[in-house]
């Protein structure tokens, strides 16, 4: 995920708790009329690269097991870890927007 995605979910995070505790956020014109992109397709982004990796260091695993010169181990085992690392660190976000959404849920109206 690059810097800028990562900026613009911040900002949607901060204005979306600013909403919940019943203030009115700072710059919530500016962030809906600047044309970033939303919330679901940074995550969208986020998953596809998630799986790119995952078909790539199964891809080169293969290649691997087949004898293929142009998949040498260490190679197939960084990619491995690449896509697990990826894998894992996606599951952590996961969990924590399932905590928020059910801390959402749980809010007094």
């Amino acid at each position: 995920m690059d810097t800028q995605g990562i900026d613009q979910l911040l900002a949607q995070m901060q204005t979306a708790a600013a909403m919940a505790a019943g203030e009115k956020p700072a710059s919530s014109s500016a962030a809906s009329n600047s044309g970033a992109p939303d919330f679901a397709a940074i995550l969208k982004g986020s998953l596809d690269q998630v799986n790119a990796q995952q078909q790539q260091a199964d891809t080169m695993a293969r290649q691997y097991e087949l004898g293929s010169p142009d998949a040498p181990l260490h190679e197939v085992m960084m990619s491995l870890q690449k896509a697990n690392l990826s894998f894992q660190t996606m599951v952590q976000v996961r969990n924590r927007l399932v905590t928020a959404y059910q801390e959402v849920m749980n809010m007094p109206v």
